[in-house]
């Protein structure tokens, strides 16, 4: 066989009086015939260089599958009362969702999804609520993968399906308190969503009444219900700015009310409890500070400091209990979780709060379920590179814990054969950037380890170090993994993430190629055993760097990447452009457009010798569109100047989550880790 060579055909792009030439410009039409089959034509020629390693691809992907108990439960939560459950049976790829009447012993199926998804290449659950009188279930089914859900109702008491069918909404809704109205947002053309609806049951979606319209290009808009369930809360938010309106739960039909109007640059968010509202907010606080507002006066010239702000502590998080606050904080990359009591009668003292302990050098700490809002138990999750994730309950006055479940590793699986670390580069500009290491206690450190580097480094996401049974298996083939938390994302505070982004986001690239050089300087790997993985906006960073510093690294896997950045974010009719110009900038304006245009992989492609490099995308992806990557691998091949691998694989029934089944999942897992094991002389 020989590589596939997509047919050029110029078109003109014109910007600021400068004209761009993209022969592969044709590939953004999903609907033509000639698309498709070079899509396949790729698939094709993926398959033949890579089908020397097809036994080992399958034999991965059974060991990966073999580490995993199939037949398997959530930790049960109590909610209004009832007892909640997830289950998968041994052999199904979707759950079953349950729950059981606390004073009953038999569980009730509310969903059994592996029904739901039979006719479908792909099936996806989402946004399930149940009304207060627990009669009725409202969720969400996308069956496209393109994040655009049809909301269905099923009546628990009969188990048939009410007729009310909505399409083109986010899948998520919320219940009036009478369980008489669902709300909801739909979408626009360019899948953002834009309007909070209100459903009548029983009556037709198309006499479903707009309660909201947000007609600004970058807001999106939701709806939630506040965990003490008196209000629903309809949100517009943008990168910078936020906006909420209140409704009470139990006057449906009344006029939302306004929390506190946007403002440019004043992100806010909220929570209700008793007679007031708590509000997490950067107004005069880069790293947030936590406030509090009178129930019935809630614009901003109201609110006074509970939490003050910190300059070396980003506040992420606040989970409201009646007697209780635990806040999630954020100090120096990790997470801390911090128990305060009687937070009514907090006000700046810090006289009656503690913070969880926990042992590892490198973790991730959570809050996890807890929607009961009169109780003293906290529960919350608990991971690191070497720890599976664990789900404890934790007494807040007594202080005792429980672990309920620890994800259930099978065959020969023990913490103490693998070592973490915790270490900081140092980037050209002198930053020092955390990096979460692990590797098998065996492996050396002598440079002769191959080593995959991994990182996101965008929207303000912080990539913790969390554990994967998928990732053993690069473990104990000798692979070193790390995970560099490079600027873009939020873990050293809100300044690291406004230091990579906007004119600053080549501090993002940079990190991440001075990450490499460290650990190939520090004697954790070499050259010639450097890899790098990333995905959607990681996957941009990833034709970014191979782009710079295409020598430095052996092989590279871009998963969704988004590398077409100008003439995207030039697009407004693409999913996300206009919600994103506070994140890459917006390229109508001249000075954005030639900071992007300097840095977009697409654009960047020259006469070079390239690494290895694997591409992965999806055709219906909404996210990062299928055209991106397609383009970008036709530019490569028609521009390096050498023979390394260049392949790229289409998954033609998914979108920018890849498949939705759980084992079609780790299918995915196992081609990359292949592709990646197969370059280091470790497909064995």
């Amino acid at each position: 066989m020989t590589a596939p060579k997509a047919t050029k055909k110029p078109h003109t792009l014109t910007a600021h009086g400068q004209d761009r030439n993209d022969d592969y410009y044709w590939l953004n039409k999903r609907e033509n015939p000639e698309v498709i089959t070079y899509l396949e034509s790729e698939n094709t020629w993926f398959a033949d260089r890579t089908k020397h390693t097809d036994d080992f691809r399958n034999d991965l992907f059974e060991e990966i599958k073999g580490r995993i108990k199939q037949d398997d439960q959530s930790v049960p939560y109590v909610f209004r009362g009832y007892e909640y459950q997830t289950s998968y049976d041994t052999g199904d790829q979707y759950p079953k969702y349950l729950r059981r009447k606390l004073d009953k012993k038999e569980q009730e199926t509310l969903l059994n999804v592996n029904e739901l998804a039979e006719p479908h290449d792909f099936y996806k659950v989402g946004g399930l609520t149940v009304s207060d009188d627990n009669r009725y279930l409202a969720y969400g089914e996308d069956t496209i993968s393109r994040r655009i859900y049809t909301i269905r109702i099923k009546d628990l008491a009969t188990g048939h399906y009410l007729p009310d069918v909505i399409p083109n909404t986010t899948g998520g809704s919320v219940w009036s308190a009478d369980g008489n109205y669902i709300f909801y947002s739909i979408k626009d053309e360019s899948l953002r969503p834009y309007k909070i609806m209100r459903h009548e049951l029983g009556t037709a979606p198309q006499d479903d009444v707009t309660v909201f319209e947000e007609t600004d290009e970058t807001f999106r808009a939701f709806v939630y219900r506040s965990k003490s369930r008196k209000y629903i809360i309809l949100g517009s938010a943008q990168t910078v700015s936020n906006e909420y309106r209140l409704l009470k739960a139990d006057e449906p039909l009344a006029e939302p009310r306004m929390f506190q109007p946007r403002e440019r640059n004043l992100e806010y968010s909220i929570a209700h409890i008793d007679d007031r509202f708590y509000v997490l907010t950067n107004l005069g606080a880069k790293n947030f500070q936590l406030m509090e507002t009178p129930e019935e006066a809630t614009e901003k010239d109201n609110w006074t400091t509970v939490i003050a702000k910190r300059p070396n502590t980003l506040l992420e998080d606040v989970e409201l209990f009646k007697n209780y606050l635990v806040l999630s904080e954020r100090t120096n990359g990790l997470t801390q979780l911090r128990v305060i009591s009687n937070p009514g009668q907090l006000k700046n003292s810090t006289d009656n709060s503690y913070y969880l302990d926990f042992k590892d050098e490198a973790y991730m700490a959570y809050t996890s379920q807890n929607p009961e809002f009169d109780t003293q138990t906290l529960r919350y999750g608990y991971q690191s590179m070497t720890t599976p994730a664990s789900t404890y309950d934790f007494d807040m006055v007594t202080k005792e814990q429980t672990l309920l479940k620890q994800q259930p590793v099978l065959g020969e699986f023990s913490p103490d054969d693998y070592v973490s670390e915790r270490r900081f580069s140092v980037s050209r500009d002198g930053t020092k950037v955390p990096l979460s290491i692990v590797y098998h206690k065996d492996t050396p450190k002598d440079g002769t380890a191959p080593l995959l580097l991994y990182a996101y480094g965008s929207y303000g996401h912080s990539m913790d170090p969390y554990f994967s049974v998928a990732r053993l298996s690069l473990l104990n083939r000798g692979f070193i993994y790390v995970i560099a938390h490079v600027r873009g994302g939020e873990e050293m505070g809100r300044h690291w993430y406004e230091d990579g982004k906007l004119l600053k986001k080549k501090n993002t690239f940079n990190d991440f190629i001075d990450a490499g050089e460290w650990l190939v300087d520090n004697n954790y790997t070499k050259p010639e055993n450097l890899y790098a993985m990333g995905g959607s906006a990681g996957g941009l960073l990833m034709g970014a760097i191979i782009n710079q510093r295409p020598d430095l690294w052996a092989g590279v896997v871009a998963q969704v990447p988004f590398v077409d950045v100008v003439t995207t974010m030039l697009d407004d009719s693409i999913p996300l452009t206009t919600g994103e110009y506070d994140e890459w900038g917006n390229p109508n304006e001249r000075e954005a457009y030639e900071y992007i245009l300097s840095y977009s992989p697409y654009d960047q492609v020259k006469a070079q010798a390239y690494p290895n490099l694997l591409i992965t995308t999806g055709l219906h992806d909404s996210q990062v569109q299928y055209w991106e990557p397609a383009k970008w691998i036709a530019k490569l091949r028609e521009l390096r100047t050498n023979e390394n691998e260049l392949v790229m694989h289409t998954n033609m029934e998914a979108g920018h989550g890849g498949a939705s089944g759980r084992f079609d999942a780790i299918k995915e897992v196992a081609r990359d880790y292949a592709w990646v094991l197969d370059l280091a002389g470790k497909a064995k």
